[in-house]
């Protein structure tokens, strides 16, 4: 695919360091040598409608993980321009749980290159009836306390801290009473406690964690993890065979795919592509197949 005549407008975080500036000017050298780029940093939702009011129609390139993917498609979507933005995605994040799914090149370089080769595909989106999005998963219940462990480690961890994050919310949570429902089918009643719900687009968590490994961004379908391992030594050997690949074979452990999820109960944490939101008592998601498309190999 050739790089479009206008050129690309290249959003960055405000907030990047040193390391992500040295991989943004990677990116831009790039993109550079097929035509125009200005390279813009938002760290509001204000200076971020003002770069897409100004985007014209260039390409939209986000610099950045799962979040900064995660509020780029959300203003989109408030504005009603998704379906007719098509994003590329130069990976920076620590996680980067999507590209990863996707095989989106990690080296900014060659992620810039793919802008210039790829070809846009639909890919799915997670609505909530509260009005969020969810490009890649959804943690509720001790995934979104781990999340937030993690997000304090990981200036000094990097990568480390999510794994330390999810020991250390593990060890201190006693789990939540939870109805899920999917579909209209109870996959989980509330009678019993339940450690985390997992809601995944994409099948990994945490930088590579394949809480869902069937999950597909772009298959119409949401896939739903429940697991009830509460107890020490059930939570214990569920992180270990998380770990491992093994947990969906954990007897404490149900999961489906579906369309539509329903989660009820105590109020419990949710942590969309890792922006943690408010309590909540009841929330539901909805697959919608298609809704925006990312420029993949």
């Amino acid at each position: 695919m050739s790089p479009p005549s206008d050129g690309h407008l290249l959003l960055a975080s405000a907030h990047a360091g040193s390391t992500e500036d040295e991989a943004i000017e990677a990116a831009r050298a790039v993109l550079a040598d097929a035509g125009p780029v200005e390279v813009v940093s938002t760290g509001t939702p204000q200076e971020l409608d003002r770069a897409l009011d100004a985007c014209g129609s260039r390409r939209l390139v986000v610099a950045g993980g799962d979040g900064s993917l995660h509020l780029a498609v959300s203003r989109l979507h408030a504005r009603g321009e998704l379906a007719d933005r098509p994003i590329a995605l130069v990976p920076l994040g620590t996680g980067n749980d999507l590209a990863r799914a996707l095989d989106l090149p990690l080296d900014p370089a060659d992620a810039a290159r793919l802008v210039l080769t790829g070809r846009h595909q639909p890919m799915d989106l997670l609505t909530d009836d509260a009005g969020g999005i969810v490009v890649n998963a959804v943690h509720v219940g001790v995934g979104a306390e781990a999340a937030a462990t993690a997000g304090r480690m990981k200036p000094l961890l990097g990568l480390l801290a999510y794994p330390l994050g999810a020991v250390f919310a593990g060890l201190r949570s006693t789990g939540w009473r939870l109805r899920v429902v999917v579909d209209g089918e109870v996959l989980a009643d509330d009678h019993r406690r339940a450690l985390m719900v997992g809601i995944g687009n994409g099948p990994s968590i945490g930088g590579g964690t394949h809480l869902l490994p069937g999950a597909c961004p772009d298959d119409g379908l949401l896939d739903v993890l429940v697991s009830r391992a509460t107890g020490p030594f059930a939570r214990a050997r569920y992180a270990a065979a998380l770990q491992a690949g093994t947990h969906l074979t954990d007897p404490e452990v149900r999961w489906t795919r579906g369309k539509s999820v329903t989660i009820s109960g105590e109020p419990v944490g949710v942590n969309a592509d890792g922006e943690l939101g408010d309590e909540v008592t009841r929330r539901t998601w909805t697959v919608q197949p298609g809704a925006w498309s990312l420029l993949r190999p």
